[in-house]
């Protein structure tokens, strides 16, 4: 299962991008627990900041980044990336109707392997981000008032095009909540969904669980 691959094999420089994304936001949302951002803000005014506070972050820790200290990074995302992401809607969605099938046990692990996934997947795109980085949030046409929104935005990078980054969110009583990721027209759930179903056809729930926990 090539859980890495989002697109075509020759796209590399918009795979580079998915992944540096969303490894920015995963830093970002630890970024916004520290400092206190609201995330009953509005929608594009809270990702702006989300954002901006995760390019400056991953500039400003690119020794740590660089070292390839994944104990600290799971150390972040544990402590603070989880208040800002329902992740287990995320999972759900990714698993698609065999969720339905999975026992609690078999949920708890999906969630589990799931994380660890998108922390090792994506851990290294941190070192992609740079001073010429720049995100730009796109003016909001949705309404404010829904429970569920996504805000548009550019990603800017040095010697690279520029890309569509779209972010999905659901209001909660606790404020936004992220939950999923669209770039240039790719949503990271329904990547993970055929993946999922592909090696969920081959081998079972169980199958998938020992695949997330060997990535």
């Amino acid at each position: 299962m090539q859980i890495q691959t989002f697109l075509h094999h020759n796209t590399k420089i918009l795979v580079r991008f998915i992944v540096t994304m969303f490894a920015s936001l995963l830093l970002a949302l630890s970024t916004a627990y520290a400092n206190n951002i609201d995330p009953k803000l509005p929608p594009a005014e809270f990702i702006e900041k989300v954002g901006n506070n995760a390019l400056q972050v991953v500039i400003d820790e690119q020794d740590t980044i660089r070292a390839g200290d994944i104990s600290a990074i799971n150390k972040i995302v544990e402590e603070h990336v989880l208040p800002y992401i329902n992740l287990e809607k995320t999972t759900r969605l990714a698993v698609g109707r065999h969720w339905r099938q999975a026992t609690e046990q078999q949920r708890s692990e999906l969630v589990a392997g799931f994380m660890n996934t998108l922390i090792r997947t994506y851990s290294g795109a941190f070192k992609g981000v740079d001073k010429k980085s720049k995100l730009t949030i796109l003016p909001f046409r949705g309404n404010p008032e829904a429970d569920d929104v996504v805000v548009k935005s550019t990603l800017s990078q040095r010697d690279a095009p520029t890309v569509a980054i779209d972010y999905r969110m659901e209001k909660t009583p606790d404020g936004w909540k992220i939950y999923d990721i669209n770039v240039e027209g790719i949503w990271l759930i329904q990547n993970y969904r055929n993946q999922f179903a592909e090696e969920i056809s081959r081998s079972g729930i169980d199958g998938l669980i020992k695949k997330l926990k060997e990535r």
